[in-house]
């Protein structure tokens, strides 16, 4: 052993002195090998490789003779070691043997002693290990009645509903009890059922969502009607507050100081109080059962169940599906029938993704609600255009609109923006006016043919505030007493109804549609109706249906009330469009139905002239070379201020003084022409001084005419009035001036003989000289020869002459 631990490298030494220094040098490389513990291949090659084996097998040989000799000392050490070791073991034996004699008694002695305790210890081991299974048997016992009052737990919690309980139960069998549960059956039992319970819990929870899925629909509908009638509530007080605040300032402005308002302002929070009671928290009950707690349940109960963003995703496609269906619209029921419950449906939806949002945890994010209304703006839009686009009655788009604006107003307080709806209603702002337009053409066409042009009689005072007081048609603040003949007929306070509805309906339309100032769209329109609608149906009435005078006078008459009633228009415009006063009268513009106005009293003028013409006709009997003067005035005279005191008696009762001095001016004009036209006309062939004076009475009775009417004329109204014959009163004061000839100074003419033409001068003129004079004959047989006037007069007619 220790040769084989101190083994070392040796060097071999040279034996042999008769080997040669080649097979010496091998001997001693293979000595070296050998002993180093080389490999000898390169050896075993060399050899085979030079054929010379047998030297190989020599050099082995010797090399193992030269180690016997070595190995042989090396026995000898050892043997001689071991020699001695036995030596001393012998030595030991008999000490060993006394050794083994005492360890055998002391063994005898303690087994002797221990055998009763050797008994005893085995009873005790024994009895541990039944204390420590008894122990084991407890604690297990314990550990599956724990588990199985969990497990009674959670079937309670289960039969009762209370599913989240019922799962925080299973969750604490699950994590705390299951790994330790002793019993293998116990084990497998929940390993089989905690699957089952879960799944049966996702299951209700899920039944229930999708029952409340289907009745929330209809608790929308509810809730969307509510917030809209709450809406509509809120307007309307809105409304009576303005009606009361405008009263209170008219009554300021007339400073009636003993009539004090209070004005009751209502609280905004009013509004949409039900609705907060309604859904005022997650699970509430409120006024229409709005109860979200089998949404908030089924969501708790799926985050216990770790499928919060699957559940999450699920809700947002089932309402968004939800809403979906609910821009169905039917093609049976029509759209005005059914666009209440088809805006209610969507107002109470956003209502309750609005509280789901708040109160729902991250159940649904605001970017997915935005997206929802987004959805249902595009629809609504689409839904609007498209039946907006079928409808030809105003007053359908008109409701449509109020309950969209309603829609927007309920949806806006709660964050969503309505804008767009807003914008599609102003784009059809055109189309409902034009429908409006219509409708009114077809209105005020309905009142003008059922018109008889008669005085409309009241005999309630109810019937003159609603015909005259209601249209601030009155002259007079004194109330009259009934019965109550009005100047006017019954197609005035008709077409004032209709007129006030259009108002009415176009600001309802325009109001509430997002824009503030609409006043000037809203007289636009008004301009139109009155400017083409009412117009064009007085002008066609005049131009069609008035066949005498008592008709034209009461047209006419009717359109000075229409004059009046047309400031009443744009005030109550302007009053509902929340304009001051003050601007809507500076904006006014031109009575707007001026064409007809004027139409209508160049009817009457013209029926007028017609019956002037007929009493004019008498005319002819005057004898135009008498030498008698009439002294109260020619026949055709009397018949004509006959004619006209009567009609003057009439009108009177009828018509405006300011219609009646235009019409009286146009037919005393129109009497003077007649009477020049007829000096200038063939019937009259010579012209008498007493046929002049003649005429000058005729003019003096008109004069008288004219004079009688002071009482409604003003001063400057009065010498108007005489202007409208100042060419015959010309005519005549020229024939029996002393100097005619004056005529033909352009000073004297400008001043007294400015309405004359020279060529009815001239004509007149020449049947005014004697034809039996040479040079201008005598104006009579009773007239003296006047000499400086015949020459004035005849260089009168050579000079107009000359001008012609």
């Amino acid at each position: 052993m220790q040769s084989l631990k101190g083994r070392r490298k040796v060097v071999p030494t040279s034996t042999g002195a008769g080997i040669d220094s080649a097979e010496k040098l091998d001997e001693l490389l293979i000595s070296s090998a050998i002993c180093n513990g080389e490999d000898l291949g390169p050896f075993v090659r060399k050899t085979f490789g030079t054929g010379k084996p047998e030297t190989l097998l020599h050099h082995l040989k010797f090399f193992a003779r030269s180690k016997e000799s070595e190995i042989e000392e090396v026995c000898k050490a050892h043997y001689q070691d071991f020699i001695h070791a036995v030596d001393d073991l012998k030595s030991l034996l008999s000490d060993v043997e006394s050794l083994k004699s005492a360890l055998s008694d002391s063994n005898s002695k303690l087994q002797s002693v221990a055998a009763p305790l050797l008994s005893s210890l085995d009873s005790l081991v024994e009895a541990q290990t039944v204390s420590k299974n008894i122990d084991l048997a407890i604690g297990a016992v314990t550990h599956c009645v724990r588990v199985m009052e969990l497990v009674s737990r959670a079937n309670q919690h289960l039969q009762s509903g209370n599913f989240y309980m019922a799962l925080k139960c299973v969750d604490s069998i699950e994590s705390d009890f299951m790994e330790k549960t002793p019993s293998s059956t116990l084990k497998r039992m929940l390993e089989d059922r905690i699957p089952a319970i879960r799944s049966y819990v996702e299951r209700k929870v899920m039944q229930e969502f999708g029952d409340w899925l289907v009745e929330i629909r209809v608790v929308s509908r509810n809730l969307g009607q509510l917030a809209i009638g709450e809406a509509s509530a809120a307007r309307q007080r809105e409304e009576e507050l303005r009606i009361k605040q405008k009263q209170a300032e008219e009554q300021s402005r007339l400073s009636l100081r003993d009539c004090v308002y209070a004005l009751n302002e209502e609280e905004d929070d009013e509004f949409g109080s039900g609705l907060e009671s309604s859904d005022g928290g997650s699970s509430g009950g409120g006024l229409l059962g709005f109860d979200l707690t089998p949404l908030y349940r089924a969501y708790h109960i799926q985050q216990t169940l770790s499928l919060e963003d699957s559940f999450k995703q699920y809700y947002f496609e089932n309402r968004k599906l939800q809403l979906t269906t609910d821009f169905q619209v039917s093609s049976i029921t029509p759209f005005l029938e059914s666009h209440q419950t088809f805006f209610a449906q969507i107002a109470g939806f956003f209502i309750v993704e609005d509280r789901v949002l708040r109160t729902g945890g991250g159940l649904i994010s605001k970017l997915e609600v935005e997206s929802l209304w987004d959805i249902a703006v595009n629809m609504m839009c689409v839904v609007l255009e498209e039946q907006f686009s079928r409808m030809q009655t105003a007053n359908h788009l008109l409701l449509i609109k109020d309950y969209v604006s309603l829609l927007g107003v309920s949806l806006r307080r709660y964050g969503y923006a309505v804008d767009s709806l807003l914008e599609v209603l102003s784009k059809h702002r055109d189309k409902y006016h034009e429908l409006l337009l219509s409708d009114c053409r077809k209105q005020i066409t309905e009142a003008l043919s059922a018109d008889k042009f008669e005085q409309m009689l009241m005999k309630k005072e109810y019937e003159y505030s609603m015909n005259v007081l209601s249209f601030q048609l009155q002259t007079s603040d004194i109330v009259p007493a009934f019965p109550y003949i009005a100047p006017f007929s019954t197609t005035v306070p008709d077409c004032c109804r209709i007129v006030r509805s259009f108002i009415e309906d176009s600001v309802s339309f325009m109001s509430h549609g997002g824009q503030l100032d609409f006043y000037d769209v809203v007289k636009k329109y008004l301009d139109r109706l009155l400017g083409e609608v009412l117009e064009e149906a007085l002008l066609k009435l005049i131009s069609t249906s008035v066949h005498g005078v008592s008709q034209a006078m009461q047209v006419a008459a009717n359109m000075a009330v229409f004059e009046r009633a047309c400031d009443f228009f744009f005030r109550h415009a302007a009053q509902l469009s929340g304009v001051p006063m003050r601007m809507a009268e500076r904006g006014r513009r031109h009575f707007p139905l001026t064409k007809s106005q004027n139409a209508a009293e160049d009817t009457l003028s013209g029926m007028l002239k017609k019956k002037i013409d007929g009493f004019m006709t008498l005319i002819e009997n005057v004898n135009w070379t008498s030498d008698d003067t009439p002294q109260d005035g020619n026949e055709y005279m009397n018949e004509v201020l006959m004619f006209l005191e009567t009609l003057v008696s009439t009108a009177q009762q009828i018509l405006p003084t300011k219609v009646l001095k235009r019409v009286l001016r146009d037919v005393l004009a129109h009497i003077s022409e007649k009477i020049v036209g007829t000096l200038c006309g063939d019937l009259v062939k010579r012209l008498s001084m007493a046929a002049i004076k003649g005429l000058d009475v005729d003019i003096q009775l008109l004069d008288s005419f004219t004079e009688k009417l002071t009482p409604m004329l003003t001063d400057k109204e009065a010498k108007e009035m005489k202007k409208a014959f100042i060419e015959i009163r010309q005519m005549i004061n020229l024939l029996l001036s002393s100097h005619p000839e004056n005529f033909i100074n352009p000073v004297i003419r400008e001043r007294s003989y400015n309405t004359l033409d020279h060529r009815k001068v001239a004509a007149v003129s020449e049947k005014f000289r004697d034809p039996s004079d040479s040079i201008f004959g005598t104006f009579g047989a009773r007239g003296a020869r006047q000499n400086p006037k015949n020459k004035s007069l005849d260089a009168l007619i050579k000079r107009l002459k000359d001008v012609s």
